[in-house]
């Protein structure tokens, strides 16, 4: 019996996934008789073996996690797409896993069917309305109740990394992987079948998909899916009452845009059980604001190649505000320095993750596997230290780091001492050329509508609160900063449109 044949036994009647965007919305027993469906369609139509991979380039929508488990019960390879890509990046994308089956949305028709002729892909197929080829074929399709055979060796997804390090890598997941990620999760959110999750992130991405989206349904519990974020409509669902939304998980920059909305003060969060944050350092002072709202926000730490690795306790939320908090069950970490020797407490070092939940490589790339992964380790690229209770705090991203007069600096702590200011609404931090010191930081900021902020002003709030080294030597003031899919600011950008030397001074 599959995960969803059993939640259809035991709790048939019971909401399993909302399209927030249609208001379609399926039980368990319709949900499980549409993934068995489109799974017969898929084998006995389009002959789609194990192993095959099935690519989807749509918008959120809750076809996509029919796909998803269709492939499960096939023991086909999952492939979501992030559609902000270029073609030029798709291409490389579709060329790297050689799709067998191409899903995608109406917005992307025209897309999908120029790849699939670029790239040989055997069949296309429109998600969405009753009329599409998508519901027409699981309207006419028989059931496939004998999913195929699986070890936990097995690979179910393969999920492209963002690209902010270079060309997307795909990092692939087990269903080990997978099942170990579930039981982390599970235990950190206090996940039950009673549980409903507001999914804001793409369903291209390991955030959406694993946090929490994929364990609220494996404990029979509701996902409710925007189709794109908005604050103020994220705040709205939030506080429907008939909704009953429980979790929330999303980055950093969706927590500050519904912190800084008109609603956010008179949003009723009373049945927020868990609200876990993750994908980048979280200011301070963002996470006292949902604080002050009763919504103690669970810092976390993981990957798309890792899944969960560390999660902060909401009892421990205020006395380590900051930190990313302790291993979870079946994780373990380690922090190196470059000679891959553990740091003492206190000191920065890079971590390197070993466990069940880890990715055993990257799809078609054996060599940046090998760099990636050593004696079954990790190297996660992401800067962090641990304090003498064990607690760990994530630095920023090392490559981020630049290195100032002989000194190392980490632009997210730059970065959280000038969110401090009531009229900044963003910022970033990179470093620049210097002819004394080598690197300088930079710090590009965003303000709030309405407010004024002189850079002098700026600095002189940095010169109170940090080292003198560790000082941004220069200001630029813009409408807005450059964000990834997923909505994480993308240093490659900022240092390519602001990354030059003096002439901004």
């Amino acid at each position: 019996m599959t995960g969803f044949a059993h939640h259809a036994s035991r709790r048939p009647r019971q909401t399993a996934i909302i399209d927030l965007a249609t208001d379609r919305r399926f039980t368990y027993q319709e949900l499980d008789g549409r993934i068995a469906r489109l799974a017969w369609h898929l084998r006995a139509e389009l002959k789609v073996a194990a192993g095959d991979r099935i690519a989807v380039l749509a918008h959120n929508t809750t076809d996509t996690l029919e796909v998803e488990f269709a492939c499960g019960r096939l023991g086909a390879i999952f492939v979501p797409m992030n559609w902000r890509l270029s073609d030029s990046e798709l291409r490389t994308i579709m060329a790297d896993c050689s799709p067998t089956m191409l899903f995608h949305d109406s917005s992307f028709t025209a897309r999908s069917i120029s790849l699939a002729t670029e790239c040989s892909i055997p069949h296309t197929c429109m998600l969405g309305a009753a009329d599409t080829h998508y519901e027409i074929a699981i309207s006419r399709a028989s059931r496939l109740d004998d999913p195929a055979v699986r070890t936990h060796d097995d690979p179910w997804n393969i999920l492209y990394t963002s690209g902010t390090t270079g060309l997307p890598k795909g990092a692939i997941i087990t269903y080990g992987a997978a099942l170990w990620h579930t039981v982390n999760a599970t235990a950190v959110a206090r996940i039950s079948h009673d549980s409903v999750h507001l999914c804001v992130l793409p369903l291209f991405h390991a955030g959406a998909i694993y946090f929490l989206t994929n364990p609220i349904l494996h404990a029979g519990g509701c996902v409710a899916i925007v189709r794109d974020f908005d604050p103020g409509s994220a705040l709205g669902y939030i506080g429907d009452r008939a909704l009953g939304i429980t979790h929330l998980f999303a980055i950093p920059t969706h927590y500050l845009f519904m912190a800084q909305h008109a609603d956010f003060p008179a949003t009723d969060f009373s049945r927020v059980r868990f609200a876990g944050v993750g994908g980048a350092p979280t200011p301070v002072s963002l996470l006292q604001a949902w604080e002050g709202q009763g919504v103690p926000i669970s810092q976390g730490y993981g990957s798309t190649e890792t899944l969960y690795v560390t999660a902060l306790d909401s009892e421990d939320a205020q006395r380590k505000v900051g930190s990313a908090g302790k291993p979870v069950l079946h994780a373990a970490v380690r922090v190196v320095d470059a000679d891959g020797r553990d740091v003492a407490p206190g000191e920065t070092g890079e971590i390197w993750v070993k466990g069940p939940s880890v990715t055993p490589g990257y799809w078609n790339q054996p060599e940046t596997t090998r760099a990636a992964i050593q004696d079954g380790w990790l190297r996660s690229g992401d800067a962090a230290r641990i304090d003498d209770e064990g607690y760990y705090y994530i630095v920023d991203r090392w490559k981020d780091m630049y290195i100032s007069g002989g000194e190392n600096v980490y632009p997210a702590e730059v970065e959280n001492v000038i969110h401090q200011m009531e009229a900044v609404a963003e910022a970033a931090v990179i470093g620049v050329p210097d002819e004394r010191w080598g690197e300088v930081g930079r710090a590009i900021v965003v303000l709030k509508r309405g407010c004024e902020l002189s850079d002098v002003a700026l600095l002189a709030h940095c010169a109170d609160k940090l080292a003198r080294y560790k000082l941004p030597r220069s200001v630029v003031f813009v409408d807005e900063l450059p964000h990834n899919a997923t909505g994480k600011l993308h240093k490659p950008t900022l240092r390519k449109l602001y990354g030059g030397p003096a002439a901004w001074e």
